[in-house]
């Protein structure tokens, strides 16, 4: 189908979708394109890069540039890093989603509005929906948020759930330039396999060391292979850790944690790459790596 033939009307363009760390963002980001490519994890900052997701229908191509939680804690190079990247994805897009949590309007929140550009539509997205049982409550709140920044609209959702998520599509896709689409109608993010193996890999290791770790943990694609006859992918990923003894910690015992990691990560690759994968995880220790700026620029952050 040929989207820009069949209708002059059509839009394209970028939305990045910010907010404070934690709020759902990249769940959001998720069900507006229907797929997952976006990890999600209870622990704040576990969005690390600017992934691009593009839902396209016949009438627009929208492309989401899921942001890292703006950080105002834990200050060390990888946050400020983060915090660079945000500001830099907001810069150059066509509508800003900002994202908070019903009834939990902070500093925090604030500190992002504050580095928002001031000429970009910004569309004040209200998420947790579900959490937030009294309407009139709920309204008043969004009310009192509403003074806080001069929204270009507002709406309500439940990331979590789907709920509410075609009206925000259908919300933001007048405020989008008119274009061609940018994208093949199939494609559902520009980022690699590679990269999306990493993503995977890392989810599953915030997902299951809960409170275990600190945030100086990350994942690095070592050797990243498809056998051309087989269409089989092989890939070998390292994690990296601070520490000698959080090494342990992210093994688990008899190594039953790392196994766990391991094996979910792999189904899941094998369902977004629809093929075999053979995954191997290790460990690798490299001690002060979030404060080490030449090591975050090899690590694409």
């Amino acid at each position: 189908m040929n989207l820009e033939s069949e209708n002059t009307d059509y839009r394209c363009g970028f939305v990045a979708i910010v907010g404070r760390p934690n709020v759902g963002k990249s769940t959001l980001m998720n069900h507006l394109i229907g797929q997952k490519i976006s990890i999600t994890s209870k622990k704040a900052q576990t969005t690390r890069h600017k992934v691009t997701g593009i839902y396209t229908d016949d009438t627009a191509q929208l492309v989401f540039v899921d942001t890292p939680g703006y950080q105002t804690y834990h200050r060390n190079a990888l946050n400020d890093r983060l915090n660079q990247n945000v500001t830099e994805a907001v810069h150059g897009v066509d509508v800003i989603v900002f994202v908070i949590e019903a009834l939990r309007f902070t500093d925090a929140d604030r500190t992002v509005l504050e580095q928002l550009p001031k000429h970009t539509p910004v569309v004040f997205v209200v998420n947790k929906l579900d959490k937030a049982k009294d309407r009139m409550v709920l309204a008043e709140f969004i009310a009192n948020a509403e003074k806080e920044y001069q929204f270009a609209a507002t709406e309500v959702v439940s990331a979590k759930h789907g709920q509410r998520i075609g009206q925000l599509i259908e919300l933001l896709k007048p405020m989008l330039p008119h274009s061609e689409a940018m994208y093949p109608e199939d494609m559902v993010t520009d980022k690699s396999s590679r990269f999306l193996a990493m993503e995977i890999v890392r989810e599953k290791l915030f997902r299951y060391l809960g409170e275990e770790l600190p945030y100086a943990m990350n994942v690095e694609v070592e050797q990243f292979e498809i056998d051309p006859e087989t269409g089989m992918y092989s890939i070998y990923i390292a994690v990296l850790v601070d520490r000698d003894n959080q090494k342990a910690i992210v093994i688990g015992k008899s190594g039953e944690r790392l196994k766990k990691i391991s094996t979910e990560a792999r189904v899941d690759m094998e369902t977004l790459f629809d093929a075999k994968v053979f995954l191997k995880v290790w460990i690798k220790v490299k001690s002060g790596w979030a404060d080490d700026i030449r090591f975050l620029n090899e690590l694409g952050l």
